[in-house]
């Protein structure tokens, strides 16, 4: 039965942020708000927590997961950035987008794109998560918390509960959050790609979909 933490959306307790860093300290699955709808989140060196989430996503291992980061210092650890995209993710986040970037060595090979080793990488623009994040003292490994019967992800609390109460540890209601995907930026080539049109204003980053 996954416990369930209402959280203040602009002032996170503190005991309930200890509480859910905690439990992802000890291997388990939260499901917790973000810019872009919910996201199913565990420690970075969880394998099982890891093989969970897929299974509660109904999808495989080519499926990537994608790293929250707190600011661009941690993201910058994980990825290896340049000048020019430093200015683009500095101008961008935090914010609902998902940058492709080219992983660095720390991160563990089976979480890098097998081919091209490339890694995606988010700042949130929530105070919870960023939160958490702060008190975890470490990335989240997540991905965006959308079941196989399902269009869109989800982002209502209540219903995450009502779904997945027996199969995750904690469900976090911070009231209900933006619903939608983020807006995925590849990185990694000559000039910026726009993967996916979603929340994420792509006139913001002076690019065009395609």
């Amino acid at each position: 039965m996954a416990q369930y933490f209402v959280i203040n959306a602009d002032n996170p307790q503190p005991r309930l942020i200890k509480q859910t860093v905690e439990i992802l300290q000890q291997g388990g699955v939260v499901a917790y708000p973000t810019d872009s709808s919910y996201a199913l989140g565990c420690a970075l060196g969880n394998k099982e927590a890891q093989a969970l989430i897929r299974q509660v996503r109904g999808v495989d291992e080519r499926h990537l997961f994608t790293l929250m980061c707190r600011n661009l210092s941690e993201l910058s650890v994980y990825a290896k950035v340049d000048n020019a995209q430093f200015r683009l993710l500095k101008a961008n986040t935090p914010g609902p987008y998902t940058f492709i970037l080219e992983a660095s060595r720390e991160v563990p090979r089976r979480l890098q794109h097998a081919k091209r080793s490339t890694i995606g990488l988010r700042v949130p623009k929530h105070q919870v998560t960023q939160s958490i994040l702060e008190a975890l003292n470490a990335p989240l490994l997540s991905m965006t918390l959308q079941l196989p019967e399902d269009e869109m992800p989800l982002n209502i609390a209540w219903e995450i509960r009502e779904r997945l109460e027996h199969q995750i540890d904690l469900v976090i209601d911070s009231d209900i959050c933006a619903a939608g995907e983020t807006t995925v930026v590849d990185l990694t080539g000559d000039v910026p790609h726009v993967i996916r049109e979603g929340i994420g204003s792509i006139e913001s980053l002076g690019l065009s979909s395609s």
